[in-house]
């Protein structure tokens, strides 16, 4: 909805509210004209129903308007004696509507000191988590808001299972676009699957003044400007979703307003200089390590290396045990004499699986490996005197890798060599060609809402053939510190400012085995709660320091508690 169709909307609201309520503003002890005021009648409103004047405040804010408007009618029709169950049923199942029986049909009478305090136990117990979901809501939409690291796009130095407290403050937090949508949850209800929001009616993008502004290095979560999934790791048709609503992602931003950013042998450079990066960064690349006499899979798991395979020779391989494994979803092929191989990941195959199957299994230790591992890792391993050598596993340059942003074939870019690329000021003219025109396609069209078309060389936009086109808004580029496991700004290219959503600032609880869903055998990282993600040096623990501040309150309380009972 553009400016107009809302000023439109918000007087259609004004209209049906004075046609539903003035008789009762009267009954009220109020003008009919007081009804009609935009703003003005809300606060007469609240004095009718004996409730805050800031209250009005609440109803002109997205997502805790709709969580609001329920209770001002419930409110309202207490106030002139309707206190019943059915009538609260009423009134909240037609919308609000229920006043315009009250105040053409039905003679109420308004009562002027009653009695705010609710009448049963289920009423009051409603009552305290109907404005605790409120307050939630409002912190959770504009403050902070907790996020999980799914995906080990950021390992090391963001870990798959920890826990964050995102601020919406330091960027400026994100008025929600969408209008009507459910409370604390992001785009899918939980348990239902069914989609959490209406796609329609929608605000234009707004900000809150910001605190900071991104920085090279910042680690940031954004809505993901690639999103079509409805909900994550679920394979099905694509759907569009509102900004607000598309999936959340977290990564390092490489590449500000106005940089020329490239990568050579998966080194950054921005504006020809090396991307110097953060103390507390763990760049991870995929290494080969050679051995003349083998890379063992324990040498790979005390370095603490990831995403390697592990090869399993079996002998008398029976069908019953090759479906089980296969069912248990391990690969089972063959090597060069035909005889049968496992492959698995660094995980292996667990000891009660290879007992349960009665399996007899020889693991081969072949004598180049290729793993992922941050630079200390493979420093550490080039220092054992079992390792002959590790290098890091590049992909050369001008071999086009496998969807590599902007997708097209004029571009032999991949993960490792990649660019240059200038991202996009707002304000900021460039000179667009059919050549460059792949790489700027998507903010034209999707991100600024432009229609574009080619016809031989010439290039229209709006129906306006230009050599040239000026941004709206910002861009930046984003990257995973797990440089070879990361889907980013490599794949799906730019992330425009109004798709910006916070800064990691607390780890709050980690786990290590988190892949592996909650069974009440989690490992906790205790050296990462209550740590921070900013700043220098290695991460310090203050979770010591607040279980010594909860004993010091509960001591406290327990004394004063004391002291007061024998007063």
């Amino acid at each position: 909805m553009n400016g107009t169709q809302w000023i439109i909307f918000i007087l259609l609201v004004q209209v049906i509210h004075f046609a539903g309520t003035w008789k009762l503003y009267v009954k009220a002890g109020r003008k009919a004209w007081e009804a009609a005021i935009p703003i003005y009648n809300g606060i007469v409103l609240m004095k009718i129903i004996n409730r805050p004047a800031w209250w009005v405040f609440l109803l002109f804010i997205p997502i805790i308007n709709l969580l609001m408007f329920p209770v001002i009618w419930v409110e309202t029709i207490r106030s002139f004696g309707k206190n019943k169950l059915l009538d609260t049923w009423l009134v909240i199942l037609t919308l609000g509507f229920y006043t315009y029986y009250l105040n053409y049909v039905e003679d109420v009478q308004y009562i002027e000191d009653r009695s705010l305090k609710p009448r049963t136990g289920l009423g009051e117990w409603v009552s305290s988590i109907v404005f605790a979901i409120v307050a939630a809501t409002f912190v959770h939409t504009y403050f902070i808001q907790p996020y999980v690291i799914p995906t080990g796009s950021l390992e090391r130095t963001l870990r798959i299972g920890d826990f964050l407290f995102v601020s919406k403050m330091h960027y400026g937090a994100r008025v929600p676009m969408t209008t009507v949508a459910a409370p604390m949850v992001h785009d899918t209800l939980p348990l239902l699957g069914l989609r959490s929001y209406l796609r329609k009616p929608q605000l234009p993008y707004m900000r809150l003044p910001k605190f900071q502004t991104i920085k090279k290095n910042d680690i940031v979560v954004f809505s993901w400007p690639a999103d079509t999934v409805r909900q994550f790791f679920v394979a099905e048709d694509g759907v569009r979703k509102p900004i607000d609503k598309k999936s959340n992602y977290v990564k390092r931003c490489v590449g500000t307003p106005g940089d020329s950013m490239k990568i050579i042998d998966g080194i950054v450079y921005v504006n020809d200089k090396e991307l110097q990066l953060s103390d507390r960064a763990k760049v991870m690349y995929d290494h080969i390590v050679y051995a003349n006499n083998g890379v063992s899979s324990k040498l790979l798991t005390e370095v603490d290396a990831t995403d390697y395979t592990r090869f399993y020779v079996p002998s008398n391989l029976n069908q019953n045990q090759l479906n089980a494994l296969r069912q248990l979803g391990y690969q089972v092929g063959a090597d060069e004499q035909g005889n049968p191989k496992i492959y698995t990941d660094e995980k292996g195959i667990p000891t009660e699986v290879i007992r349960q199957l009665r399996l007899s299994l020889k693991e081969e230790t072949p004598r180049a490996r290729v793993a992922n591992m941050t630079l200390e890792i493979a420093e550490s391993l080039r220092n054992n005197s079992g390792v002959d050598s590790v290098k890091i596993q590049l992909e050369p340059s001008g071999k086009a890798g496998y969807n590599i942003f902007p997708q097209n074939r004029a571009f032999a870019w991949n993960n490792d060599n990649f660019g240059p690329i200038y991202i996009p000021e707002e304000g900021k003219t460039i000179k667009l060609t059919p050549q460059t025109l792949p790489i700027y396609k998507k903010i034209i069209k999707d991100y600024e809402h432009n229609t574009l078309s080619v016809s031989g060389n010439q290039i229209s936009i709006n129906g306006e053939i230009t050599d040239t086109y000026t941004f709206k808004q910002d861009y930046y580029w984003m990257m995973g510190d797990n440089r070879d496991h990361s889907e980013d700004s490599r794949t799906w290219g730019y992330v425009p400012a109004n798709h910006i959503v916070g800064k990691p600032v607390f780890i709050w609880l980690s786990f290590d085995n988190f892949q592996d869903g909650i069974r009440f055998n989690e490992k906790p990282r205790w050296d990462r709660i209550f740590t921070t993600v900013g700043g220098s040096g290695e991460p310090v623990s203050y979770f010591k320091y607040f279980l010594m501040l909860l004993a010091g309150w509960f001591i406290f309380d327990f004394i004063r508690k004391r002291r007061k009972s024998k007063a």
